[in-house]
Order: structure tokens, then C-alpha cells, then sequence
């Protein structure tokens, strides 16, 4: 069983970057898509981007995409999230998840992934 976490989240100004990391303390990411969701106070936990488990395919939500690049390093056995040019809006708690996924794509679905991490704050200030 995995267990995923999230580390790099803070505080940043408007325009600003990060780089969020997933790993697992347990087992390997290797077979595994990974999806990145965030959650802001007082809305619904959204999907912003996946990979494939081979690394080859990613998607992103349209709010992220030209900003937020996700990246795989199955021999770190880790998922990177760089976040350039942040906004206000992109402030929230954001979350890697896992699916054994056999299909060499990624799909942003809650409901799909079978582990998840606790989360990292990310707050930009304007």
C-alpha cells in the first residue's frame, strides 16, 4: 500500500513559483499515474494535472496549463509539480494522488485514484 507525500508548499507573491514534490516512504511510483488536485477554502477539490505512470502523457486543467508543468522521476521515485507565474486563484491545499492505471495515459479523476497524500499548502499573496 502507498503512502503519499506531498512536500514544497508555502508562501509565495503573485508571479512567483514553486515546485511540489510526491513520493511514497513506502513501495514504488513506478506502475502508477499520478494526479495532482488542490482544494481552496470553500470550494470542491479540483483536479490541476496528471501523468502517466510511464511519464510519457500528462494533461492539465485549463486554469494551469502554460503555467504548471508535471513531471515524473520513476528512478526518484517521485512527481514533480513546477508552478510558475502563480496567481491568488491558485491558492489552496494541493494534493498528489495514485491510480494503477495499465493504459499509457493519465486522467484527472477523483474517483479513480487509489491512494492519496495529506496534502501541502500552497498561498499566493497578491
Amino acid at each position: 500500500q502507498l503512502q503519499l507525500a506531498e512536500s514544497g508548499g508555502g508562501l509565495v507573491q503573485s508571479g512567483g513559483s514553486l515546485r511540489l514534490s510526491c513520493t511514497t516512504s513506502r513501495g514504488t511510483l513506478n506502475p502508477y499515474a499520478i494526479g495532482w488536485f488542490r482544494q481552496a477554502p470553500g470550494k470542491e477539490r479540483e483536479g490541476v494535472s496528471c501523468i502517466s505512470w510511464s511519464g510519457g502523457t500528462s494533461n492539465y486543467a485549463d486554469s494551469v496549463k502554460g503555467r504548471f508543468t508535471v513531471s515524473k522521476d520513476n528512478a526518484k521515485n517521485t512527481v514533480y509539480l513546477q508552478m510558475n507565474n502563480l496567481k491568488p486563484e491558485d491558492t489552496a491545499v494541493y494534493y498528489c494522488a495514485a491510480e494503477l492505471r495499465v493504459l499509457r495515459d493519465c486522467v484527472m479523476s477523483q474517483k479513480n485514484m487509489h491512494y492519496w497524500g495529506k496534502g501541502t499548502l500552497v498561498t499566493v499573496s497578491s
